[in-house]
């Protein structure tokens, strides 16, 4: 089925089947946003991707198709945005990720959306990968809101050992019966498939709310499909027959292993009767990671680009929305935006402003908008702009130069380069189209995304007026950026000093050793058991400048 038959469906669903209870819309819903690691848009079978997917399929067929949904270009700024519904280069996210032993992350005077959601009786749980810091305890999962926590502090680790530079990073994180707050570091679980985990945990914890009166949120972040990619064999064995490159088998595989998750809850949802007042979404980090790896085996086909680069491959995320009495199965083409989910959730819990919350609930200017309404009644998004990035620095593995972007309407804008990485990566049996990499020469780039989603002709030659407006805008919101939260990595974070676990540093020390720490890239390979095709990508690390080591 070709995506013209998939929009055709979708819209005839949409135009002849209501599934929308009015019923429903005076009952608090359970919320689950489901957030996957570098996974592109042709990585899922809803997009017509190479990779069978049936329980995201029935989904994505029984919800809301979002074909404009729009997240950051890597991973921490992407979390930072969806917590906190504001711009990274509002918070100090907007240059690249949180690296290991960097001792920074998402400021602590940002109101994100477990704490919105409390304040509506929520219960808030977070499963995965976290990437929003860790170098002290105020910084991690439980006290920025949330009520436990299963899954790792950092970007990325070992699937099965789940350690990264030789530090276990896989903890459960609760408060006991007396209000102790416990990190119980899972030494236990060596040797289990993350995914499987993962999928497990949250079966888990929607059996046991089941009894609670109160709604829930549930905010689960795969590890997959992130680098070092590895699977275990009964999802390769699904394979052998249809695909005969290893690396591309292990990588279907993996986007197999999340899928079969994926419907492991949506039964329990169903056994449990919480199906009805629940809704999932479902979304990427960023796009597929197809630079700085040894074999590509992602795709974001019919899209531009991919993981670091602004161009629509990098930042247009496969993803939809399922609520059956709530969503009537449609496709919406709302220009939606990672911010945008704070202030739609917080509509949801509040009953569109019916309920007051428990306290005052003090944000920043949030960036994000309320798409509730668009989504829900198939209307035009109140969103007619957004900004993609503003990074006045150069990116490992991704762009030379500093750069910026911006979607207004139809147009997109980028200054400086929307890559790498440049060119089109498209599924392994799409072999006709031209693929491109490497340096890009263009300062100022237009595309009409509308007409040309592929990004193939830049017309910023014919449009000078359009250039120059939007130049205006990304000027003034450059005006209110804040600065770079990066800082640089910190020796005393090395996991050696705390019985190999990687562990809040900067909470555990009277004094702070002053040992050098160097990692090289045997260390990162062993520590990680990563293969050299793995390395560039496993933590969006590049040796670049010497292939032998790097300093942190």
């Amino acid at each position: 089925m070709n995506l013209f038959h998939i929009s055709v469906l979708f819209c005839f669903l949409g135009a002849s089947i209501s599934l929308k209870n009015s019923e429903y819309e005076e009952k608090q819903p359970n919320i689950i946003y489901i957030l996957s690691d570098d996974l592109g848009h042709s990585d899922v079978g809803f997009t017509n991707g190479h990779v069978e997917t049936p329980n995201l399929n029935r989904l994505a067929r029984e919800g809301v198709l979002l074909t404009q949904n729009y997240v950051q270009q890597v991973c921490s700024p992407t979390r930072g945005a969806l917590m906190s519904g504001r711009y990274p280069f509002h918070t100090g996210l907007q240059h690249e990720v949180i690296y290991p032993g960097e001792p920074w992350g998402l400021p602590l005077d940002e109101t994100i959306i477990p704490q919105v959601l409390k304040e509506y009786n929520y219960s808030t749980h977070a499963v995965g990968k976290w990437h929003m810091g860790m170098h002290k305890w105020a910084f991690t999962p439980l006290y920025r809101g949330f009520d436990d926590f299963f899954g790792y502090y950092l970007g990325g680790q070992n699937y099965d050992s789940h350690r990264n530079l030789k530090g276990l990073d896989l903890r459960s994180d609760y408060f006991d019966e007396n209000g102790k707050f416990v990190d119980e570091l899972r030494w236990d679980l060596d040797g289990r498939y993350s995914a499987e985990l993962y999928s497990e945990r949250t079966v888990d914890l929607v059996n046991k709310l089941k009894s609670q009166e109160d709604p829930f949120f549930i905010y689960l972040a795969y590890q997959s499909v992130h680098a070092p990619h590895m699977v275990p064999q009964r999802y390769l064995d699904q394979f052998s027959s249809h695909i005969t490159d290893e690396k591309e088998k292990v990588f279907a595989a993996m986007v197999s292993s999340m899928d079969e998750g994926i419907g492991n809850i949506t039964k329990a949802l169903e056994s449990t009767g919480l199906a009805d007042n629940t809704i999932i979404v479902f979304s990427s980090d960023n796009g597929g990671n197809v630079n700085c790896v040894g074999k590509v085996t992602s795709s974001n086909y019919p899209y531009r680009g991919g993981k670091r680069a602004l161009y629509e491959g990098g930042v247009r995320s496969p993803s939809f929305i399922w609520g059956r009495n709530r969503l009537a199965p449609s496709k919406s083409d709302a220009m939606i935006h990672v911010t945008d989910w704070l202030p739609t959730f917080w509509s949801l819990a509040s009953l569109q402003g019916k309920l007051n919350p428990n306290n005052p609930i003090k944000t920043k200017p949030l960036d994000g908008i309320n798409q509730w309404l668009a989504i829900s009644e198939n209307l035009p998004s109140n969103r007619t702009e957004f900004v993609i990035n503003i990074d006045p620095k150069p990116v490992a593995c991704g762009h030379r130069v500093p750069h910026a972007g911006l979607r207004w309407k139809e147009w997109k804008l980028i200054i400086g380069a929307g890559g790498p990485p440049n060119g089109w990566y498209p599924a392994p049996e799409l072999t006709d189209i031209e693929k491109t990499c490497g340096h890009h020469d263009s300062y100022i780039e237009l595309y009409n995304i509308i007409e040309d989603p592929s990004e193939t002709r830049n017309v910023s030659d014919k449009f000078p007026d359009i250039v120059q407006m939007l130049t205006e805008k990304i000027k003034a919101y450059n005006a209110t950026a804040v600065p770079l939260g990066n800082k640089p990595h910190d020796p005393a974070s090395n996991p050696a000093n705390f019985n190999f676990t990687w562990m809040p540093w900067l909470d555990m020390f009277a004094e702070v050793p002053d040992e050098t720490y160097t990692l090289t890239k045997d260390l990162w390979l062993d520590g990680n058991q990563l293969t050299e095709d793995d390395v560039l990508s496993s933590m969006d690390a590049c040796f670049d400048s010497d292939p032998d080591s790097v300093e942190f």
